[in-house]
């Protein structure tokens, strides 16, 4: 099987999302044209890891040309890709997991089972939470388009705008909409898709969200960097969300994981390992994930290939990756027009 891979790391700078490299017969071929490769018929199955705004219409794109996608998160810039996405699916019966690697890391899928068999009684509550002391972003400031890059198929389906230096770097994210969705399409996902997974939930009645932009006030970033969301659910069910992207204190102990409250007990889970604790706080169980495991992503990726193989069914099939992206797609509405907002049953505002 030929393997496209798309990768902000291995690529040079300022050719992401137009270069690709494909690897085929253990050589790396350079292309800086993906629709190139995408006809390529040689091709069979492509990982996605552009920048947000490319997420969908890529992953559709590569459907439309009989590949199958491993596509990162955030699946999608905005709800209605989502629901594009997920119809694609259907539609060209192609292999599409997103990059929600959690599913496959076997100490989440063990504790998940123990929470789903009644080890803390009904679970009810989870809180999400990440932290990162990231720095100062440099303020946007307009340049001609360095060689290399071609900024009209970096756009992409995004707005035209001048050339932004630097914006080829990791500081897409933060320089809008355009392109980004915030730490919470960045990073969040991840938690609250475990959250939502243990309390056995899909959309939410309800999204309350307080944002703002609180560190470095002077840099060029355009966007929040601390978020607390909330999210109501049937059955007084309810996740939250506690991100800051810029203060590195670990205000639950650990810089990113979920804390899922049920009746009799809580767990405390993380990439690290988790913790099962009785109501009254007492330390009932504790398991630490091996020091040379990865994150999940190795097996994440191997459950992705032996699908496509008939060998194994995806543990985050799209359909289920997408309702965990909304989740982000929620907040980063709510954020943008200023209140609350009420989700219908499925899944719509």
């Amino acid at each position: 099987m030929s393997l496209l891979e798309v990768s902000q790391r291995e690529c040079p700078p300022g050719v992401i999302p137009a270069s690709l490299e494909l690897s085929r017969k253990n050589k790396t071929i350079l292309e800086n044209d993906s629709r190139k490769v995408l006809s390529d018929p040689e091709v069979d199955a492509i990982f996605n890891v552009t920048p947000d705004h490319w997420h969908t219409p890529g992953a559709c794109m590569a459907m439309e040309s009989g590949k199958h996608v491993y596509l990162e998160k955030p699946c999608s810039h905005n709800p209605h890709e989502a629901d594009v996405l997920v119809n694609y699916q259907k539609k060209y019966d192609k292999v599409v997991q997103m990059g929600n690697q959690y599913r496959t890391t076997p100490h989440f899928s063990e504790i998940i089972n123990e929470i789903h068999g009644g080890a803390i009684g009904e679970a009810y509550e989870a809180v999400a939470f990440y932290c990162r002391a990231r720095g100062k972003v440099p303020k946007p400031v307009t340049a001609p388009v360095p060689e290399g890059l071609d900024w009209d198929l970096f756009q992409g389906p995004a707005p035209r705008k001048e050339y932004i230096k630097t914006v080829e770097d990791y500081n897409w994210h933060w320089y809008g909409w355009d392109y980004g969705t915030g730490e919470t399409g960045n990073n969040a996902i991840h938690e609250l898709d475990i959250g939502r997974w243990a309390l056995q939930v899909d959309y939410p009645e309800y999204v309350n969200v307080e944002a703002a932009r609180r560190n470095f006030l002077n840099d060029g970033r355009t966007m929040y960097d601390n978020m607390y969301a909330t999210y109501k659910f049937a059955n007084n069910k309810l996740i939250t969300w506690d991100g800051r992207s810029r203060t590195g204190f670990e205000t639950y102990g650990s810089d990113r994981g979920t804390i899922i409250h049920g009746t009799e007990g809580t767990v405390f889970v993380d990439p690290s390992g988790f913790k099962v604790f009785k109501r009254s706080g007492k330390l009932l169980k504790e398991k630490i994930k091996p020091v040379n495991d990865d994150d999940g992503t190795t097996a994440h990726i191997v459950n992705f290939f032996n699908t496509i193989r008939g060998k194994d069914t995806l543990n985050s099939p799209i359909e289920i990756g997408a309702i965990s992206n909304r989740l982000a797609n929620y907040a980063n509405i709510a954020y943008r027009v200023g209140k609350s907002i009420d989700i219908v049953s499925n899944g719509d505002l």
